[in-house]
């Protein structure tokens, strides 16, 4: 299968060739919106991998990447508990299973407006699997690379800043890198982006200081290199990655880094799913989900009014799912969806509920 499937969606979607690195200032400050509408930037907490949920100030919703395959439930649980059946927008950062496994199941779930995806070569069943879905739904598909514009208005633009060259020894380095400036403030995601693509984007000389930054790689030592992470000079640095996890990620070059040079770190396997706003001045960390993971393993958590035989369920009234109260996917259910109910699993499920698959409530 490898590259020409991808290649193929292209030349029929008549997209425009591989443009290069831009020289564009992506990160310019825009007109702050007079109605103070909010953008949320939710990073799910997904294990070993990566998911960014974004809700944008007018509504559109988009997604960035969506971890292993198993994780796939608890992210669309979480997106339906926000009270979204759309996705507007959605980018597969580069073709590894922890970015892109739960993608096409995903995308199943959702009426998906467009796709950006990198031209990677990729042979894996994963990767096949979801460009048979983008075709089988005909999602317009898009070639991420450096110098493209997802969105833009007068307060709001979302543009690619990598990767900057069409072929790399390394499929981290493919990973679409993305620049999001809402009024003054501005946020920078980045896949599991390399040193050696942090080094091109900087070569390039688009600006990069931002609020946040989604640190490379998972807090790897091979991302986040000081020249990079200097220059976007971040009051946030996030790291999604898994609790325990065999690769040791966060590396301790990273930590040390982020340390020395005064930055705020959130990890995702320390705080569960991390909510941040912004309303165009400034950006705001708070509303942190400590207690779950958005798609990940069940917390066995058994409330003691439960073992009693007394059931206290939370029920998103949309997505028709149960949750525990401790769920990370109940704490995101908008009050309009969000229902509380004491009657066994089995009695919702007979009413047409369906169990959670993170949290797994049972009688």
């Amino acid at each position: 299968m490898k590259r020409k499937l991808l290649s193929l969606f292209l030349i029929l979607a008549l997209l425009l060739p591989f443009t290069g690195c831009g020289t564009a200032d992506a990160g310019a400050d825009l007109a702050v919106p007079a109605d103070g509408k909010t953008l949320t930037v939710s990073f799910l907490d997904v294990g070993q991998g990566d998911s960014i949920f974004i809700e944008l100030p007018d509504g559109d919703t988009m997604l960035i990447d969506a971890s292993e395959s198993h994780q796939a439930e608890g992210i669309i649980d979480y997106i339906e508990g926000r009270g979204h059946d759309t996705l507007d927008y959605v980018v597969a950062t580069h073709p590894h299973a922890d970015h892109i496994g739960g993608m096409a199941e995903v995308l199943q779930a959702f009426e998906v407006g467009e796709i950006w995806m990198p031209d990677a070569d990729c042979d894996t069943k994963t990767y096949e699997n979801l460009l048979e879905t983008v075709e089988e739904k005909a999602i317009p598909l898009h070639v991420a690379a450096a110098g493209k514009t997802i969105l833009s208005d007068e307060s709001l633009n979302i543009s690619l800043i990598a990767p900057c060259s069409d072929e790399y020894s390394d499929l981290n380095d493919y990973s679409a890198v993305i620049s999001l400036t809402y009024g003054k403030t501005r946020f920078i995601f980045t896949g599991d982006a390399e040193a050696g693509s942090e080094a091109e984007i900087l070569k390039s000389g688009v600006s990069l200081s931002a609020d946040v930054l989604k640190m490379g790689h998972h807090g790897s030592s091979t991302s986040s290199s000081e020249a990079f992470v200097k220059a976007v000079s971040p009051k946030w640095g996030i790291i999604s990655c898994g609790e325990g996890n065999s690769y040791g990620h966060p590396h301790k070059e990273t930590l040390e880094l982020v340390e020395a040079l005064g930055i705020e770190l959130l990890r995702t396997d320390l705080l569960g799913t991390i909510v941040m706003t912004s309303d165009g001045e400034t950006v705001k960390y708070g509303d942190t989900e400590s207690s779950g993971n958005a798609g990940g393993e069940s917390s066995g958590t058994t409330t003691a009014a439960t073992e009693a035989g007394e059931y206290h369920w939370v029920l998103n009234t949309s997505s028709k799912k149960i949750h525990r109260e401790d769920c990370a996917s109940a704490k995101s259910i908008s009050e309009q969806n969000r229902a509380a109910s004491n009657k066994s699993v089995s009695e919702l499920v007979a009413e047409g509920y369906t169990a959670c698959g993170s949290c797994k409530p049972e009688d």
